[in-house]
Parts: structure tokens; sequence; C-alpha cells
């Protein structure tokens, strides 16, 4: 399987367990390893046959621009989700970074792997 990626994608979100960082903005990165045939992509040279990764970021920024999460665990499930399911992926790899969380830290966050149900 191929790979299609957005690396650095900078949002700002409303996240964190305290009571202050619900109600500001502080910027997160967000890293994408979507699965994909570019197969088809490569041999017709037509953009209907790619995984539109604007349209990948776009969907990712209106879902955080409205979210109000407390843990980047859950957030970057629900980005996952939305991903898998609006763009008709079968795997996502997301890493969701936190800048400046921990003290003396550059980024602390996770990256998680999910899968599409096949019914």
């Amino acid at each position: 399987m191929d790979i299609v990626y957005i690396r650095d994608l900078r949002i700002n979100a409303v996240i964190g367990i305290y009571e202050w960082e619900q109600r500001i903005h502080q910027q997160i990165s967000v890293n994408l390893e979507m699965g994909w045939d570019n197969r088809p992509a490569a041999h017709s040279d037509d953009i209907r046959d790619t995984l539109n990764y604007k349209e990948a970021a776009n969907l990712v920024k209106s879902m955080v621009a409205k979210s109000k999460f407390k843990l980047v665990e859950a957030l970057a499930e629900h980005i996952a989700e939305l991903l898998l399911e609006k763009m008709n992926i079968p795997w996502i790899r997301v890493t969701l970074g936190k800048p400046m969380a921990v003290t003396g830290s550059q980024e602390v966050g996770v990256s998680i792997e999910r899968t599409r149900e096949v019914t």
C-alpha cells in the first residue's frame, strides 16, 4: 500500500485538561499518513484518481476548529475516524503533538494507527 502524507499541519485548537486551557487556543501539530493505492493516479495523471490531501487537511482543520477536547488521545481518535469515513481510506496513522505541554520538552503527543472497518 502507498502512503499519502501531510506533515506538520499547524492548527489552533481548544485542548487541555485544565480549565484555563479550555478558554484559549493552543497550536497543535498534526501529521497524517494515509494508505492509498497511487497506481491509478500515476497512470492517468488525473487528480480525480488521487487521495485529495487538501480536502483531508480541510476536513481536519474544520473539525478541530469546532472541537473542545481535553486529551490529545481523544482528538487523534476523532481525526482518524473522520478521515477513514469521509475519505474512504483503508488505513491511517495520526500523530498529534502539543508543543511545550511539558516543561523542558519541545512537544508531547500520541501516534495512533487505525483501519477502516469493512462490513
